[in-house]
């Protein structure tokens, strides 16, 4: 791996990216449900400020009442087939999500890599990427057999706020209409929040 090792799994290289795999066990933290059910809470939420407060000027608190048992009835459903529908993608991806981190002074990508790639080849595609940053097409080649499947970019100077979970190993990175995940193991999560905080202002854990 080219690049000077800071913590146990990130590595600063020589184009000034930090850069590190981080593969999310989906049925031991259930963050990406979680992130999906708050979603839904403030979609229920909506819904009982739409509906049910014309209805209770309309009907009184009886028909308020009435709308925000089936908003929550809807919403236990939706929450319930959710639930479903997670562990249907984790066995589908293997019950793991590997992510590549590249991050400066200016933003942090979260790469999700196919759901083909084993660990060993999310680091060779970090390995690539470094290789990239040095011109070394040898050091390039060899990480050639991962690939990427989308990305996630969080520009700091937009970010809006700064959240943490470190027993989850996640740190959320919210833009006004973009909301992102970083996951970093506890060797590394000092060092990867303390970044962040630093570049977004008025930022706290």
């Amino acid at each position: 791996m080219n690049g000077e090792k800071v913590t146990e799994n990130v590595y600063l290289c020589p184009d000034g990216v930090y850069r590190w795999v981080y593969e999310f066990p989906m049925l031991k933290n259930p963050a990406i449900l979680f992130t999906v059910w708050r979603v839904l809470l403030m979609s229920c939420a909506i819904c009982v400020l739409l509906v049910g407060v014309p209805v209770m000027f309309t009907d009184g608190l009886g028909g308020l009442t009435w709308s925000a048992k089936v908003i929550l009835f809807t919403g236990l459903i939706i929450i319930a087939i959710s639930v479903v529908a997670y562990l249907i993608l984790a066995a589908t991806f293997g019950w793991k999500y590997m992510v590549l981190f590249e991050m400066d002074d200016e933003k942090v990508v979260h790469i999700q890599m196919k759901k083909e790639v084993e660990k060993a080849e999310a680091i060779g595609w970090l390995t690539f990427m470094a290789g990239l940053a040095t011109g070394s097409l040898t050091t390039a080649g060899s990480g050639l057999l991962a690939a990427t499947k989308s990305t996630s970019t969080s520009i700091f100077a937009n970010v809006k706020e700064v959240k943490a979970n470190r027993a989850m190993h996640v740190i959320y990175v919210n833009q006004l209409l973009d909301h992102n995940q970083i996951y970093a193991e506890d060797a590394d999560f000092d060092f990867v929040l303390q970044f962040i905080q630093e570049r977004v202002k008025g930022a706290q854990e």
